[in-house]
């Protein structure tokens, strides 16, 4: 189910059996199965009925021949169908293929899960991709079944139904926060989606929460003293103490706070500066991550979800990431001990490539010593809410690239390449972005003096969620891989590690947890 070339739409064929068919007839089995693994990975559009359904749906399975199936929900509001509202297909993890995938749809899809649509327009967005609104009109259509302006449509309608369904935001603040024009619009297009009114949809949470809740099902959350509550589901089986531990090994006094269970930052949002709070929430059959998040506008949410999503890996497909490393003898034992590892990502690009170069050479304690007082010395402070809240943010690229020099400690020849790298990125002649293709942007940092391939691929990892990296230059992770039985040279280690492909970022992450280390 992660293949890097599905097409939008795996149809029922109107002549012949469609169970002919070897990809219809695999998502109909796990359909049939009610697997809710495959929730988010496809949707399951039945013509009789009218509605879509994620493959975990408790109704009795479709036939055949009633059935199409679509990687995205905007798809299937295209083929004029509406959401189940017994199994809310759209309340479950997305799909991973975003990440896996680094072609133009897969790119453009991380852009519009983050509101550029509503901010830059579908102009912007093609422009942030290279290409023309044309012709990026024709690829999302080809290959995910809808154009981007439906796309973001339906990812509206998705966000509004979240906020609805697990928040008390008025209805009018809702429609704000999705990114919807209008009172009116919002309205109609809940109304055309869900078959429901806005305030149908919150007064049908309610009557759930009364009963057993559903697999899948968002849990209550809500706003208080100014703070939006949500929690974001994340796909089974789901190491969330991992990213918290990694989180924790690298936070910044005044910009981070870390438990062992919490994790507190300042951040930059498109709106402005925002304060938000991590949790892990849910059971290991439905694990979540609870945000509360402190905004400057509530547009700023919809970006949030999709760099948090990024930040915990939420969309990974665990279960097949799992089945592949675990076949190595060497890996076995650690995928077995912590099933569900996740590779970190970041919440801001600029600020991932400032970490990594201090970084690169030195170990974390040296690097989180540096990089603290590098935002005591320039970040920016916002209000605290709270005793030892973090009230720092993290100092922009024009501030590296202006007050660097003065505030940077170390060998001049990393002071050079981190206020060159801050004014490439001020200037816009580097472009470090969660959208880049993977290859093109490693050559873009690797053609900056003084970056190596170590820190090209570090960000690559972290910043465009590149799920086949292993740095075999990194001396943490080859020590790891010598207390597995592995090669510790590079070039060896290299060569093995590609029967892990196109895991080899997660078999990173058990590579340095076997180091013993926090890197």
């Amino acid at each position: 189910m992660t293949s890097t070339a599905t097409p939008a739409t795996t149809r029922r064929r109107l002549h012949g059996d469609p169970l002919d068919d070897p990809e219809f007839a695999e998502r109909y089995r796990a359909m049939q199965a009610r697997d809710a693994r495959f929730d988010g990975q496809f949707i399951t559009g039945v013509h009789s009925t009218g509605i879509y359904c994620r493959p975990s749906c408790p109704a009795v399975a479709p036939k055949a021949s009633n059935v199409s199936f679509y990687l995205t929900a905007a798809a299937a509001h295209e083929a004029g169908l509406r959401a189940c509202k017994r199994c809310l297909p759209d309340a479950v993890p997305g799909s991973p293929q975003w990440d896996l995938r680094d072609d133009l749809a897969a790119r453009a899809m991380r852009l519009i899960a983050d509101g550029v649509v509503e901010r830059e327009g579908v102009p912007g967005l093609a422009a942030r991709l290279g290409y023309t609104p044309r012709h990026l009109t024709r690829v999302l259509a080809g290959e995910l079944g809808a154009g981007p302006l439906a796309l973001a449509r339906a990812h509206r309608a998705q966000t509004a139904r979240a906020l609805l369904t697990s928040t008390a935001l008025p209805a009018a603040d809702v429609a704000f926060a999705s990114g919807f024009g209008s009172i009116r619009q919002f309205n109609d297009t809940i109304r055309e989606v869900y078959e429901r009114s806005p305030l149908e949809l919150r007064a049908a949470a309610r009557l759930r929460e009364r009963q057993p809740r559903a697999s899948g099902a968002e849990p209550d959350s809500g706003t208080e003293g100014g703070v939006v509550r949500l929690r974001l589901p994340a796909r089974p089986p789901f190491d969330a103490a991992g990213v918290f531990d990694w989180l924790a090994a690298r936070a910044l006094d005044g910009v981070e706070r870390a438990g062992d269970d919490r994790y507190e930052r300042t951040l930059r949002l498109p709106g402005g500066p925002a304060v938000v709070a991590f949790a892990a929430a849910g059971d290991a059959a439905s694990p979540a991550i609870e945000v509360d998040a402190r905004l400057a506008t509530l547009a700023d949410l919809p970006p949030l979800v999709a760099r948090v999503r990024r930040l915990f890996d939420l969309d990974a497909d665990a279960v097949a990431i799992d089945a592949a490393l675990s076949r190595d003898p060497a890996l076995a034992a650690s995928v077995a001990e912590t099933p569900g590892i996740r590779v970190p990502g970041c919440l801001d690009p600029h600020e991932l490539v400032f970490r990594a170069l201090i970084g690169q050479q030195v170990s974390v304690k040296a690097a989180r010593t540096a990089l603290a007082r590098l935002a005591a010395e320039l970040g920016e402070r916002v209000a605290p809410h709270a005793d030892g809240a973090p009230s720092t943010l993290f100092p922009s690229a024009a501030a590296i690239a202006e007050h660097g020099p003065a505030v940077l400690r170390g060998p001049a020849a990393r002071v050079r390449t981190i206020v060159d790298v801050a004014n490439r990125l001020e200037s816009g002649s580097l472009v470090v972005a969660f959208e880049r293709e993977r290859v093109e942007l490693q050559s873009d940092l690797l053609a900056v003096p003084g970056i190596g391939p170590w820190t090209a691929g570090y960000v690559a990892m972290r910043v465009t969620r590149a799920p086949d990296v292993l740095l075999t230059g990194d001396l943490a992770l080859r020590n790891g891989a010598e207390r597995l039985g592995l090669p510790s040279t590079a070039s060896e280690l290299a060569a093995l590690g590609a029967r892990w492909a196109p895991w080899r970022s997660y078999a990173s992450m058990h590579l340095w947890r076997a180091a013993g280390t926090k890197i």
